[in-house]
């Protein structure tokens, strides 16, 4: 067990050294090129535009995916030119296609009897998947590259039973090399300036200089250099310098020469490191320290960015830490981290941008102590002191939603011999494993703190180390650890099962706690949802006492696979001292049992700050567009400064949201100038030369909040505060199985529905009539936030290693409106009885509204064949919608106070 205190306190610089897992240094004075944020990629990371939504993907400045070609069975969604859309309108991205997955099978299953009929079909195929670019407009063809062959090594041109002629091209590669030129001329003579990216080999062998050789020579160069690093982040950076060895000694005498190629790690990290911030910031430093691309690999399920999103709109600490990477700009300057090139230390990446005043780090991969520096620092650029803000990214599981970085200190530093230091482990909490650090600098110029802790206190307690009594007990492990990261990363790698279907089990933690008050528990939990025991009721439910009693029933929480981890929330109540928190199989009354089977990971408890009142987001941390400047200084700010706007420029703020519903947003202001509010797209209204205040709908999860400049005059943004409210924006509920149901759809009796009853088959077939119709009343015209209560259950048997959940998608009608039907996508909740929720906006007009949920099979990208028709075996696209509990109509948003409303 370990506990922590953390307090708004002030951080000063060491006296002496401190004994511990190592120091890191962020020389400021020392830059190493543009700032890349190449980081941010990911393998079939995308599955349609919607899941995850463009906040998700804008948010961490998604850079680049590698996914199928368009229509292929390789896995239900992900197709390339489905995805192709929001990334580019995101963040102007680049989709990789992998043209060989327009096959089914891995190794790829083509057809053909001879080793002339396979080539030749795919050759074939690759034509089909050209001339489906050549028919999108110009600004998205620039943004795609194609990737001929996909580890042929172990496919096409290997020695296994679907090769080309079982010849290994590490072997032999005549073959190999003549079907790269075949494809490579076959792109450009039907798209001249197509890039095309290769050899995308599993690992950087020895052979790629063959390749480069032979390309070379035959100029069928790659634009893009491509391959797959899956074992340790250290790999990265002695592969890029081994691969950029090799261009300059080959490119000697070449049109070439002097030149270094882009390069994509197109498959990047393994089950080990994914989710986990402390780990997966040392493959982003590595990266960005070698100016490259690469994609987070796809181990699980598609459509999650390489398990750094969940359900739609919401993210993991992995997401937290790519969004901090992402929003970095300016220069890196130099990193000395205690063990240079080591995977599974303590690394990081920092920038300086000097027309902002920011410096920028991201560090972590120890626990224990340690000591961070940031040296040469400039007095010309940030004065004689320093404002600081300290935060930590945490593990929430793979699956586990996460809000913002937790905020551990935000204090004013002298800046002595040019360097400021904060220690961890004396003046801040120890450094844990899994999480990541990020802290902000910014010049002091009568800078404020007004950030406050959102807990005082956390404690874990691991399930292996707890008391277990009673029948089925197993303690699971080790999971995964850097000697084996196949597996998945476990708190303290151990885990316990036992309370299942037909157990009496009881997993009892002693706790003890610092003060009386209601503490945050989170049970970090796992049930596998395809499993037998979990079949019948979804969710595993459990019951937790604390001391013998105040019981409380939980429902676990599933996942795509054992020991895939996820956070189940509540809070209890307890005094200063030790207690138990207990969780058994059955009810004290023995009325209750649990059905269904979980692990058990750990404990957290946590204790609230009373004074941690709202989330503030200051604006000289938001990212900036049109211009938009920062300012320090300013009388009456709060933080260090803030940022200034006239028309056109704006601050865009990622602000977190744990439910569907109403927030207070305050938007703090000074000078003249006039500006507008935007969340999520749509409009809130003006925002005025003081404080501006508005009660809006906040999607779960992550949700884009911008102030936009609409004058001349200068409007200076200082930040924006956040409380969650009520009151304000009502909800209306209607219950699903009360509609109108027209053809094949029927009520079925569910456990965990709001009513215990949900609505299934909406959709089928082209052209079905299979349709839910709602009659919903509004008191006035105007905007309105519809939250869904649904499930999807629908998954497809898995070829290999990764799951194929699929995701639904209804086409919903307001009063009619055939024009303006709205496609929304359900991503899947992994059982039939686990609701999710999400909410999508809409105009209403005043009375009674009728909104229709429609479904069917979407065709392929002609627009004529459906691959149900073509691959009548293989579940790729789903037929239907979602099961519909509940729908919830709430006002988009209420004026507070607005002087120019």
């Amino acid at each position: 067990m370990w506990a922590e205190i953390v307090l708004a306190i002030a951080v000063f610089g060491a006296s002496g050294v401190i004994a511990g897992p190592g120091d890191i240094t962020f020389n400021l004075g020392k830059t190493t090129g543009a700032f890349h944020g190449g980081a941010s990629g990911s393998l079939y990371g995308l599955y349609v535009d919607g899941l995850p939504t463009r906040n998700l993907i804008e948010g961490m400045n998604l850079r680049t995916v590698s996914t199928k070609a368009q229509d292929g069975p390789q896995h239900p969604g992900a197709d390339a030119l489905e995805v192709l859309k929001p990334l580019a309108d995101s963040t102007g991205g680049d989709v990789y296609i992998y043209m060989t997955d327009i096959y089914r099978g891995f190794p790829y299953e083509w057809p053909g009897s001879t080793p002339e009929e396979k080539l030749n079909d795919f050759m074939a195929k690759i034509v089909v998947q050209v001339d489906q670019v050549l028919t999108l407009e110009q600004k998205y063809q620039d943004r795609v590259v194609f990737v001929p062959f996909n580890e042929p090594e172990g496919n096409m041109f290997g020695d296994g039973t679907w090769s080309y002629n079982k010849i290994s091209w590490r072997t032999n590669p005549t073959d190999y090399f003549r079907a790269w030129d075949q494809a490579f001329a076959l792109i450009r003579s039907k798209m001249p300036k197509a890039r095309i990216a290769g050899p995308n080999t599993s690992i950087l062998y020895e052979e790629v200089r063959g390749f480069m050789n032979h390309t070379l020579a035959k100029d069928t160069f790659p634009d893009v250099i491509t391959w797959h690093e899956l074992s340790n982040p250290a790999v990265i950076r002695t592969s890029v310098a081994k691969y950029r060895s090799w261009e300059d000694e080959l490119f000697v005498g070449t049109k070439y020469a002097g030149k270094h190629f882009p390069i994509n790690v197109n498959e990047y990290a393994f089950n080990y490191h994914t989710s986990v911030p402390g780990q997966m910031i040392q493959w982003v430093s590595a990266i960005e320290d070698s100016k490259i691309d690469a994609d987070i690999a796809y181990w699980n399920i598609d459509g999650n960015i390489g398990d750094t999103t969940v359900q739609a709109n919401r993210g993991n600490g992995q997401w937290w830490l790519l969004n901090a990477y992402g929003q970095m700009t300016g220069q890196t300057v130099a990193v000395i981290p205690p063990s240079p090139g080591v995977s599974y230390t303590l690394q990081g990446v920092a920038t300086i941008d000097v027309a902002k005043k920011q410096a920028r780090a991201l560090f972590g991969g120890a626990a224990g102590n340690g000591i961070v520096t940031f040296t040469n620092i400039d007095k010309a650029v940030f004065g004689d002191s320093v404002h600081a803000i300290v935060q930590e990214i945490v593990w929430t599981g793979q699956i586990g939603d996460s809000a913002q970085p937790r905020i551990l200190a935000e204090v004013n530093q002298a800046v002595v011999n040019n360097a400021v230091t904060f220690n961890f482990g004396t003046t801040l909490p120890a450094l844990v494993e899994s999480s990541a650090y990020f802290v902000i600098l910014t010049p002091n110029q009568g800078a404020t703190s007004p950030s406050v802790p959102p807990v005082l206190w956390t404690g874990s307690y691991e399930a292996e180390s707890a008391t277990y009594t009673g029948s089925g007990y197993s303690k699971n492990g080790p999971e995964g650890t850097p000697s084996d990261v196949g597996k998945f990363f476990t708190s303290g790698t151990f885990n316990v099962g036992g309370l299942r279907t037909n157990s009496n089990g009881v997993l009892t933690f002693s706790v003890t706690v610092p003060s009386t008050g209601n503490y945050d528990l989170a049970v970090i939990a796992n049930s596998l949802n395809t499993y037998s025991l979990v079949a019948d009721q979804g969710p595993t439910n459990v019951f937790m006492r604390v001391d013998g009693g105040a019981e409380q029933e939980l429902f676990l929480t599933l996942g795509y696979k054992w020991v895939v981890w996820d956070h189940c929330d509540t809070k209890v109540y307890l005094t200063q001292g030790t207690h138990t928190i207990a969780l058994a199989a059955a009810s004290l009354d023995g009325k209750k049992v649990t059905k269904g089977d979980a692990i058990i990971d750990r404990i957290i408890l946590s204790l609230p700050n009373p004074a941690s009142t709202q989330s503030i987001y200051e604006a000289e941390y938001a990212t900036l567009s049109g211009g938009a400047t920062t300012s320090y200084g300013r009388a009456r700010s709060s933080g260090s400064g803030g940022v200034s706007l006239t028309n056109g420029q704006s601050a865009t703020f990622w602000v977190y949201s744990p439910i569907e519903g109403e927030s207070s947003l305050d938007i703090d202001t000074q000078g003249d100038g006039r500006g507008v509010l935007t969340v999520n797209g749509e409009e809130i209204g003006p925002v005025a030369s003081a404080q501006t205040s508005y009660k809006v709908f906040l999607a779960g999860g992550v949700n884009k909040v911008t102030v936009t400049g609409t004058g001349s005059a200068e409007q200076y943004v200082d930040r924006i505060a956040v409380r969650q409210t009520t009151g304000s924006l009502l909800t209306t509920w209607y219950e699903a199985e009360s509609a109108s149901i027209n053809g094949d759809v029927a009520v079925v009796k569910l456990s965990l529905a709001s009513g215990g009853s949900a609505v299934t088959n909406i959709g089928g077939s082209p052209g079905n009539s299979n349709t839910l119709t709602f009659n919903v009343t509004v008191p006035s015209a105007g905007k309105y936030v519809m939250t869904v209560r649904y499930s999807n259950p629908e998954q497809s048997p898995a070829t290999h290693y990764n799951p194929d959940p699929l995701a639904r998608h209804a086409d919903i009608t307001i009063n009619g409106d055939k024009g303006g039907v709205k496609r929304v996508w359900f991503p899947h909740s992994f059982h039939i009885n686990n609701f999710w929720e999400l909410s999508l906006a809409m105009k209403l007009r005043a009375g009674s509204n009728s909104i229709q949920f429609a479904s069917q099979e979407l065709p392929d990208f002609n627009g004529k064949t459906y691959i149900s028709e073509r691959l009548p075996a293989d579940l790729l696209r789903s037929k239907v919608g979602p099961i519909v509990d509940r729908i919830g109509i709430t006002p988009l948003r209420r004026v507070l106070v607005n002087p120019d409303a």
